[in-house]
């Protein structure tokens, strides 16, 4: 990792994001070839669009999910605050690209977890909120659903933040401490019908290992440790839900508040989160 520039690859990215072209591969010169690296451009890319830091999003934290995209193990990628909304929004169909939802658990953290090693207990204790999220995935790597992952290379998906664009948060449970997060039973629905279900057990069997693993991950490490007031996606309990027209999304936990998303054709400014 000696002597490796991470800022003509985030400049490259952020350029195929505004052309509305595929990610990648990106040149050897430039990509990045290890997940390390992968997270420095990552950071480079969160400095150049130059937008707070909302959080993090965890991708590839169930084995349904891993064996979708073929990874074996969990990703993450920075997600910025505007690029944060609350239940109910409404957001522009045409505004993103080969376009998924994700039905998701997500937490608001009320301490730092510092840069290291962290078990799933010192992780519970960080965390202030939990509540139902989607988050809004693109295919920027090719050929749907997921694009040419084996080109691309998992650190240029790292770079890229893992397929995030965008996240919907649900109201914060009252009591959440009470409930059983292994068990807890996730639905993911497009204009009220069903497309996918999911337990908190398919979140590398405790969602709270997805945040104790972040602790201590190459993005972590990158943005300086995990500070209280972000938000962390911990991963879809479903495979990702592929979206081709306007529709409403809406994700259910049991014992959760819904999260509801309107992807409409225009929307005036006023209407976003």
């Amino acid at each position: 990792m000696s002597g490796f520039d991470p800022r003509p690859a985030a400049a490259a990215l952020i350029a195929a994001r505004s052309a509305r072209q595929p990610a990648g591969p990106l040149p050897d010169a430039i990509a990045p070839h290890d997940e390390a690296e992968g997270a420095l451009v990552q950071r480079a890319v969160a400095d150049l669009v130059g937008q707070p830091l909302g959080g993090f999003k965890i991708g590839a934290t169930g084995r349904r999910m891993q064996d979708y995209l073929g990874i074996d193990h969990p990703c993450a990628g920075f997600m910025a605050a505007s690029d944060l909304h609350l239940s109910g929004v409404a957001l522009p169909f045409g505004a993103f690209r080969n376009l998924a939802v994700e039905c998701e658990l997500a937490v608001r953290l009320a301490h730092d977890l510092p840069l290291g090693p962290c078990t799933p207990e010192d992780a519970r204790a960080a965390v202030g909120d939990l509540f139902a999220a989607i988050e809004i995935v693109e295919n920027r790597y090719g050929a749907p659903p997921i694009g040419d992952v084996e080109a691309i290379g998992t650190p240029t998906l790292i770079a890229d933040q893992f397929y995030h664009t965008a996240a919907v948060l649900g109201a914060p449970a009252t009591g959440w401490r009470a409930l059983d997060l292994i068990a807890i039973a996730g639905r993911a629905l497009v204009d009220g019908e069903e497309r996918n279900s999911g337990r908190g057990a398919e979140l590398l069997g405790d969602p709270l290992r997805g945040l104790a693993w972040l602790a201590d991950s190459p993005v972590a490490a990158a943005f300086g440790g995990l500070r209280a007031g972000q938000v962390v996606m911990l991963g879809s309990v479903t495979p990702p839900v592929w979206i081709d027209r306007p529709c409403r999304v809406e994700v259910r936990f049991d014992g959760l508040a819904p999260v509801l998303l309107q992807f409409v054709e225009s929307v005036a400014p006023a209407s976003r989160g």
